[in-house]
């Protein structure tokens, strides 16, 4: 029999929790399972008409073909005035590179700047993919973790103690995948004043979940308030979220000219261009019409609503209020003890078998004893897998 003798590169990551669960819940349901999942980080809402028209038009006008590596001009020119338009940030058009999707460009961030043995500061709980794309870069990942107590943000001291002369990058997100908790003006500038003296670190914000957000101070990404330090800041978006486009694989960051021109040269070895089609719709996306970002806000936020309360009232779980996002993320310990586990996977494996429901244990996440409930689906199924949950830890 062959052996296919694998890279250390590939074999020192794991494949996507995320993804792993929410593939099973479809594979059972298949099999005939009633399985309901809330494991998905992907809005239930359909792409807006207008996107899908635009769209239709682009390959009806031979709009096909190769485009530039990262990004055609009218896609850029959209992000640059999208940027002005609701950040207040100057990001020109050469300062901007797209990718197939927000995880492409941030795998491109990590491979142009990451040199092996250099660190890059996780914050935990973290969004799933951080830490490994960062060692599939040959980097090496430092977590630096809160937990429920402190509202699962880390404090300034901690991150200054996590510091070291290998720190090339940082890695923020907020709203937070997957506590959904959100970072204010005043805790940004707290941060902000440990990173601005380390000037070899650039910050990576992660701003994918910016329109789903309901705090009630105004929603700031770090380059509003890092200004001494904006050309070490690398903007990270896309219109996944936003615009209920997750299957149209379209991400994108401002950042410095140097680092997209870096960028630009590993999308022309890679992938080559983004899809020409789903550059078009993501264009119209972000120049028309914007009613679908309340609508889907006000949704998430009133799904929010109940199932905060919903799982908090659940036997031996607590949650810390969240300002966005479509995640309750539960403090699961008490109920995985009473169940006689050892752990969140556990956990998860066993109402994924008894209650059929779908959850992504928080290990996934830099968080081991938790569970990620998505309420990114229609709230009758929210009520039935509460429902199955009770009853499976009454």
């Amino acid at each position: 029999m062959t052996t296919i003798q694998l890279s250390e590169r590939v074999q020192r990551v794991k494949p996507s929790a995320t993804i792993a669960v929410s593939s099973l819940a479809r594979e059972m349901r298949a099999a005939g399972r009633d399985v309901l999942s809330l494991s998905a980080g992907e809005p239930d809402f359909n792409t807006p008409e207008h996107v899908r028209a635009a769209a239709v038009e682009a390959m009806e006008s031979g709009d096909t073909r190769y485009t530039a590596a990262d990004g055609t001009p009218a896609l850029k020119q959209a992000i640059s005035r999208k940027f002005a338009r609701e950040n207040g940030l100057d990001y020109e058009p050469a300062r901007i590179t797209v990718g197939a999707g927000a995880k492409q460009v941030l795998y491109n961030i990590c491979a142009a700047v990451l040199n092996p043995g250099d660190e890059a500061i996780v914050l935990a709980p973290y969004w799933v993919s951080y830490p490994d794309i960062v060692k599939l870069c040959d980097g090496t990942p430092v977590v630096v973790s809160a937990g429920l107590e402190a509202g699962y943000k880390v404090t300034p001291d901690q991150v200054e103690a996590a510091i070291t002369e290998r720190t090339r990058l940082i890695f923020f997100n907020t709203p937070n995948n997957p506590t959904g908790v959100s970072f204010s003006r005043s805790e940004l500038e707290a941060l902000g004043e440990v990173l601005s003296p380390h000037e070899r670190i650039l910050a990576v914000s992660d701003d994918i979940y910016e329109h789903i957000y309901w705090g009630d101070d105004p929603w700031l990404t770090p380059a509003q308030v890092w200004t001494d330090m904006r050309d070490r800041i690398i903007t990270v978006n896309g219109v996944s979220k936003a615009y209920a486009m997750t299957g149209w694989r379209i991400g994108y960051a401002g950042a410095h000219v140097e680092l997209v021109n870096a960028m630009r040269k590993l999308c022309s070895q890679s992938t080559s261009n983004p899809c020409s089609i789903s550059q078009a719709a993501a264009a119209a996306a972000l120049e028309g019409d914007q009613s679908i970002l309340a609508t889907m806000r006000d949704a998430f936020h009133e799904r929010y609503e109940y199932m905060y309360g919903a799982v908090n009232a659940l036997p031996g779980m607590r949650c810390a209020p969240a300002q966005g996002a479509f995640y309750v993320f539960a403090d699961a310990r008490e109920a995985i003890r009473a169940k006689g586990l050892d752990n969140d996977t556990e956990m998860a494996e066993l109402i994924l078998s008894e209650a059929e429901v779908a959850l992504v244990p928080g290990a996934a996440f830099g968080a081991e004893g938790h569970l990620r409930f998505s309420f990114a689906c229609g709230i009758d199924d929210l009520e039935e897998a509460v429902r199955r949950l009770r009853k499976f830890l009454a």
